[in-house]
């Protein structure tokens, strides 16, 4: 039916209607007028040209504070629960070009204790995955003297101050209407968020002054982010802005890329095997044999192997289209299709190991505080 889907920041099922979880959220739209400003700071991204980030909260403020002159730093994370995939890069790849663009600092916020309190993990396993998580991090390009990355157990003492004045604005009822916590959630997982709110406001605490900060994430973070906003006022600080990306879809057929379907998943780590192996597996939108693809032609529009090409592995519009006519004319057929984005895929994770491999020798210098992995 209509609207049965789940979006939380810790579980997101079913077919998910983005138009109306915008309109649940009370975000905005990315309209032609916002693409059109972000497009005057430089080339515009694929994903948001193609609508992948799609909505925000304050981005026309934030803006006119940087045309200001009053540079803005951005603020995204990883909950190091497993290795990293796919869908997990495409967000960050996006923060890589803000930086770029805008020429602002970042933070990168590894909440390890979050994933001690939500999952059956120890805070050993959170911590030895926050090191590899941040490896495929700092592989991606990030400007290393103007990124800090923060671990939540080891920046604790930094950031403990500023979450006990947002859990002194936030009450029990707001976190139970917002999360749907009951009697059975553990009070660290209660607190928690306030400590996702710190690095939105640790720019304007560490400069003494007002410091804008913007959030690039899936938007099934928003519910963090709307605590963190409501208590900003109270505390003194700019409430950050946020820019929303619809979910990285699986191979599977299903909207998000999920660790707990290792077939229907691309690891950063997966060998060229792997990945011919898991595309090869892939829901497409083809028909059931050669000679009705042939006559009636595929939909791309349901395809993993067209959404993996649309995300992230086809930037030429132009190309990408003619994919799809092709698709829709019958004349390719989906093993050609899944050949081509395995070469894509094999490629892109040829490079990115190689420059993971190379982070180590800087990952201990980007952290916040220097603190020791």
């Amino acid at each position: 039916m209509p609207g049965d889907f789940k979006v939380t920041p810790w579980e997101v099922t079913g077919d998910i209607d983005y138009d109306l979880l915008m309109k649940q959220f009370g975000t905005l739209p990315i309209d032609q007028d916002l693409l059109d400003r972000l497009s005057g700071y430089g080339d515009l991204h694929p994903m948001l040209r193609r609508g992948i980030f799609y909505t925000h909260r304050d981005l026309k403020w934030i803006l006119d504070e940087y045309d200001k002159g009053n540079r803005f730093t951005i603020y995204t994370g990883r909950g190091p629960s497993g290795n990293t995939h796919l869908g997990h890069l495409m967000p960050w790849i996006f923060n890589k070009w803000m930086q770029d663009t805008f020429g602002c600092d970042m933070l990168f916020q590894m909440t390890d204790d979050e994933k001690f309190l939500f999952k059956d993990l120890s805070l050993e396993e959170t911590g030895k995955m926050a090191y590899e998580n941040a490896l495929d991090f700092v592989a991606l390009g990030f400007d290393p003297k103007r990124t800090k990355i923060i671990v939540d157990t080891k920046n604790v003492g930094r950031m403990y101050p500023i979450a006990l004045e947002v859990a002194k604005r936030t009450t029990f009822s707001t976190a139970k209407a917002v999360f749907g916590f009951d009697n059975s959630t553990n009070i660290g997982s209660i607190f928690y968020t306030t400590m996702q709110s710190v690095p939105a406001f640790l720019p304007t605490v560490d400069a003494g002054r007002q410091v804008p900060v913007i959030i690039p994430c899936g938007i099934d973070q928003d519910p963090h982010f709307r605590v963190t906003r409501d208590a900003a006022p109270h505390l003194g600080y700019p409430k950050p802005s946020l820019i929303f990306c619809k979910m990285f879809p699986g191979l599977n057929g299903g909207d998000k890329m999920s660790s707990s379907d290792e077939n229907a998943t691309i690891y950063t780590t997966d060998s060229a095997k792997a990945v011919k192996k898991k595309v090869g597996r892939a829901f497409t939108g083809g028909r059931v044999s050669v000679e009705e693809q042939r006559q009636l032609g595929g939909n791309p529009e349901v395809c993993a192997v067209f959404k993996y090409n649309f995300y992230l592995f086809e930037h030429d519009d132009s190309k990408l289209n003619e994919l799809a006519d092709k698709c829709r004319k019958g004349e390719i057929l989906c093993g050609e299709c899944k050949m081509c984005l395995t070469q894509k895929i094999n490629v892109f994770l040829e490079e990115h190991q190689d420059r993971r491999e190379k982070a180590k020798d800087i990952v201990g210098d980007m952290t916040y505080d220097g603190f020791e992995w």
